[in-house]
């Protein structure tokens, strides 16, 4: 999950205030002290001090995780004492610093706390956050059974409006599971509900579900007829209207792109590139999807390498810009090496793939470890090679797709050994 822009804290008051509570957390090295520190939070109030004080967490992740560590022993305490601000912003700082075991025992806090409160809002951030956690990381019975939990609340204005975002996660939680049939029956209860020949949100529910089952040609019908009802929708202001048709149009380009009809998939990525042609998604995309089927490389290199340069320009426009923690999008460097590597340009691709593998979040997949596991099958190099594909193997998700890519890649480890 990103991470949230925090307001500034208003007034040097509340930033001494905040400063001498939390104080610094990596300097306090004993439980007692970490214990008084956590407690320290159930006298924060108001909004601005909560999200100053995350952002203040979340600038120490090595002292927080200590003080995460402590706060869950606090929160095991027969006589339970975080109140619900306290239980939130330690929450919130576990789910940033990927501290799951700790995150859930915080955000039960705060659901518990919600419900005793009556509070809709708080009702809404607890269970929200417990659900994607759960959902974020894959815990797809929990987030089913939470959303359940959740959609049987009443009596308050605020969860109710939340309720269908709700069924929606519950429906994609199911169909995580392969529960397909269910998800199925429920969006298609939302689609019969929505005014006929007009409501798009539901369908668009039920377009995913098709999609994530591989049953694409529905899929990308369902999804043709939400694109549609939008164009026609008369009750989105224009701005709502363009985010949402480019949002499914999108989707639907990938759509096709898993039916192997790549004239349709560059329908409609040409089409986003009309609206908005400097955008680096569309223009990687395009050119990654040309570079893959190796169609028109000359054209798909100039469209990944500008897709690079508008999304440095991006970067560098960021208020919290830092030169030093910059880093090229590894999906954007992918591509970059791929279409170098379909022009038998192989030391060039070689050099963007291996940046790409530099990030050790999101350059950690399979399909980038594939690629430059070919470059260096195709620069001689078979050890380099093997220990690529190896390391691909390893990365594989569980999705479908990516236990497709790595049989196809033990085939190759297979051929070369």
């Amino acid at each position: 999950m990103a991470t949230a822009r925090f307001p500034a804290v208003q007034g040097l008051a509340i930033a001494l205030a905040l400063t001498s509570l939390i104080g610094s957390v990596s300097a306090a090295d004993d439980d007692a002290a970490l214990r008084e520190k956590v407690l320290g939070l159930n006298n924060l109030t108001g909004n601005d001090p909560v999200e100053a004080q995350l952002k203040l967490l979340l600038a120490d992740q090595p002292g927080t995780k200590k003080l995460l560590g402590v706060a869950v022993k606090v929160a095991k305490e027969k006589d339970q004492p975080l109140n619900y601000n306290a239980a939130y912003i330690l929450a919130r700082a576990a789910q940033e610093v990927k501290d799951i075991d700790s995150c859930e025992v915080l955000y039960r806090i705060c659901a518990d706390q919600a419900t005793k409160l009556h509070s809709g809002q708080k009702l809404a951030q607890s269970f929200g956050g417990l659900i994607d956690l759960f959902y974020e990381t894959k815990k797809f019975d929990k987030a089913v059974k939470l959303c359940k939990e959740f959609l049987e609340l009443k009596g308050n204005e605020t969860v109710d409006r939340l309720k269908p975002a709700v069924m929606e996660r519950m429906i994609q939680s199911m169909t995580k599971q392969g529960k397909v049939d269910e998800a199925l029956k429920l969006a298609q209860t939302l689609v019969e509900a929505e005014e006929e020949d007009k409501g798009w949100w539901a369908l668009q529910l039920k377009a995913w579900v098709l999609r994530e089952s591989e049953k694409f040609d529905k899929a990308a019908e369902t999804y043709e007829m939400v694109v549609d009802r939008l164009k026609n929708d008369k009750t989105l202001k224009k701005e709502q209207k363009q985010r949402y048709v480019e949002r499914n149009r999108y989707v639907l380009s990938g759509v096709y792109v898993d039916m192997k009809k790549i004239d349709k998939a560059t329908e409609h990525l040409k089409a986003l590139l009309e609206l908005k042609p400097d955008d680096p998604t569309y223009n990687n995309d395009l050119g990654y999807i040309w570079a893959d089927h190796d169609m028109n490389l000359d054209e798909a290199e100039k469209l990944i390498r500008k897709a690079l340069e508008k999304d440095r320009e991006k970067r560098k426009a960021d208020p919290d810009y830092n030169a030093a923690d910059d880093k090229d999008n590894s999906a954007y460097l992918d591509s970059m090496g791929w279409v170098l590597y379909k022009q038998k340009k192989y030391d060039e691709a070689k050099k963007y793939l291996v940046d790409a593998t530099k990030d050790k979040d999101e350059g950690q997949h399979i399909e980038i470890y594939d690629h430059l596991g070919d470059v260096y099958k195709a620069l001689g190099d078979k050890a380099e090679a093997l220990k690529t594909y190896k390391k691909g193997v390893e990365l594989a998700g569980t999705s479908k797709r990516e236990q497709k890519k790595k049989d196809e890649v033990q085939k190759k480890i297979k051929d070369l050994q």
